[in-house]
């Protein structure tokens, strides 16, 4: 990729987005931010816009407290195409959704024609449809969903689990594939995408 002018500000913001992630899991809140660099949040935000602007820091969802993340982008401009692994996706009890950015190329893999990345599973609440904890699975990026797709669902308080969905009393069911693990029933939720696939390290 070619070089994006960054000033030093903006290198050390990188470094300590990248750094806090790579820590905790998550990347850091605008005020967590601010008080690391001794100013205010409304300064980080330019900062954090001005790079956003740049293409070198995405926002994985609006209204995100931990949504601003470091965009890691191919080097090679002839390798195929790449997924983002934004993270892990909970598969027990929910977690926080977005994590630390990876690039993964799946050229053969990944549909051309779909809008499609990946989340690393935390859990073993869909192990009997054989997803591990540690696996990987690949989501196509909808906001709809059939019954009894898998799904990537966002709770209300931005909590995100992966199940099967089902619209059942003008509500909805997620449900595991694990005997040891019990439905959630939720009257609202935002489906994030939907499972096409998943891939294991063995």
């Amino acid at each position: 990729m070619s070089q994006v002018a960054l000033t030093k500000r903006q290198h050390e913001i990188l470094e300590f987005y990248r750094g806090y992630a790579a820590e905790h899991g998550y990347s850091p809140t605008l005020e967590e931010a601010a008080q690391h660099f001794g100013v205010n949040k409304v300064t980080i935000f330019g900062h954090i816009s001005e790079l956003e602007r740049k293409g070198v820091m995405v926002r994985s969802a609006k209204g995100v407290s931990r949504g601003m993340l470091v965009a890691e982008r191919d080097t090679d401009a002839s390798s195929g195409p790449a997924v983002t692994i934004l993270g892990r996706i909970a598969a027990g009890a929910s977690i926080e959704a977005i994590e630390v950015p990876e690039r993964l190329d799946l050229a053969d893999l990944v549909p051309k024609d779909r809008d499609v990345y990946a989340l690393r599973v935390s859990g073993t609440s869909m192990i009997d449809d054989g997803i591990h904890d540690g696996d990987l699975v690949l989501v196509e990026r909808r906001s709809h969903a059939l019954n009894g797709e898998m799904v990537v669902a966002v709770l209300p308080g931005e909590e995100a689990t992966l199940k099967r969905l089902y619209r059942e009393n003008g509500g909805y069911r997620l449900q595991p594939a694990n005997s040891l693990f019990q439905p959630v029933w939720v009257d609202q939720l935002e489906i994030r995408g939907v499972v096409i696939g998943v891939l294991r390290r063995f």
